[in-house]
Order: C-alpha cells, then sequence, then structure tokens
C-alpha cells in the first residue's frame, strides 16, 4: 500500500518488488532490485527514506524517518523480521538480524552485523565491520557494546546520549515528560490523518 504523506509520494524503481500488505508512506525511494516483505512500514514523517539497490525489508520490519533524521540504507542491505530502523544512516552489505533495534541518528559502517534483538542506541558509531552479538547493546561514539546484564554501564553511556531530548526536544527532568511526549508527537503523528493512497 503507497501513501501520500505531507507532500510526498514514494518512487518505487520498477525493478523493485514490495508486497501488497507493505507499507511505504511519504518521501520514500526504493531502488532497484529492493524487495520490501509483506507486514513492512517504511514511513517519512518529515525527512526522506531511501533504501538502496538489492535492500531487503523483510516481515514486519518497520523503517520511519524522523522530521530531524533521515534513514538511508545502503545497497545490498537485509533488515531482519521485525527489525527496526529510526532516523539511522546504515551502509552497504549490513545484515540486521530478526528483532534488531538501530536508533535515531546511529551510524553503521558497511559489512556490520547487528545480531538477534541486539540494539544500538542512539548516536551510536560504527566503523565497517563491526559485529554486535545477539541481544547485546550498542552505545555511544566511541562505541561500547555490552552484554545486556551490564546495565549500568549501558545507562553510564546511554544517558549522555539524552534520548528524550535528543529524538523529542524535552529535557529528561520535566515531572510531566511523558505528558508532553505524548501530546507533542501525537499531534505529529495526527498528521496521517490526511494522507492518501495512491496505488
Amino acid at each position: 500500500m503507497l501513501f501520500a504523506h505531507l507532500g510526498s509520494e514514494p518512487r518505487i524503481h520498477p525493478d523493485a518488488v514490495v508486497a501488497p500488505t507493505a507499507v511505504i508512506s511519504g518521501d520514500v525511494t526504493v531502488a532497484a532490485g529492493c524487495q520490501v516483505l509483506h507486514g513492512a512500514v517504511i514511513t517519512a514523517e518529515g525527512s526522506p527514506i531511501v533504501l538502496g539497490e538489492n535492500t531487503i525489508v523483510m516481515e514486519n520490519a518497520i523503517v520511519r524517518a524522523s522530521s530531524t533524521h533521515a534513514v538511508h540504507v545502503g545497497a545490498h542491505t537485509l533488515v531482519g523480521p521485525m527489525a527496526s530502523i529510526a532516523g539511522a544512516d546504515i551502509g552497504e552489505e549490513v545484515f540486521l538480524a530478526t528483532g534488531t533495534r538501530v536508533f535515531n541518528g546511529a551510524e553503521i559502517g558497511d559489512r556490520s552485523e547487528v545480531r538477534i534483538n541486539a540494539v544500538v542506541h542512539l548516536r551510536t558509531v560504527f566503523p565497517p565491520e563491526t559485529v554486535v552479538p545477539i541481544s547485546w547493546v550498542a552505545v555511544g561514539d566511541p562505541l561500547l557494546i555490552l552484554p545486556p546484564d551490564r546495565h549500568e554501564e549501558i545507562w553510564a553511556a546511554q544517558k549522555e546520549l539524552d534520548f528524550p531530548g535528543y529524538v523529542f526536544g524535552l529535557d529528561r527532568e520535566t515531572p510531566d515528560l511523558m505528558v508532553q511526549l505524548t501530546e507533542r508527537y501525537g499531534r505529529s503523528l495526527s498528521r496521517h490523518g490526511t494522507d492518501r493512497r495512491i496505488d
């Protein structure tokens, strides 16, 4: 299903294949040879998304750009089932396994692997050929790759990255943080009310 959103329509190369139950919304470019499988959602929320040639986005994966963070996925990259990418730059020949999470401002170098259920926190930068083990957490620049049981070290690096400030423009210490966050984010997402299906 293709949707016009915020005045932009998806551009799908004629050699790309998009499953009929996939959703592609807004300023999205899908290059030649791409495969977007059933249930995948690729949505540009104010910044563009570009899928390079021969990229595969598997079932129920989510690729989302925000108004401040575009998404670029390099050629010959595989985005696994139920993986999510939010406002990140993914290199070429990257493998994002099932259930991986990649957050805003992350940069993943060419030929890297983020294995099953691993997390790449916001503003984290990988050199090429980095591997994040199954369920581990990558955080920061310089890069730390830690097992999930080392929460205190992960939090020490993550806190400085300021998720609510960087992604939502809100101070973590705001007393009604979630009230402000959901109201502001909800207003932004309500712009989908005027989307128009184009296929």
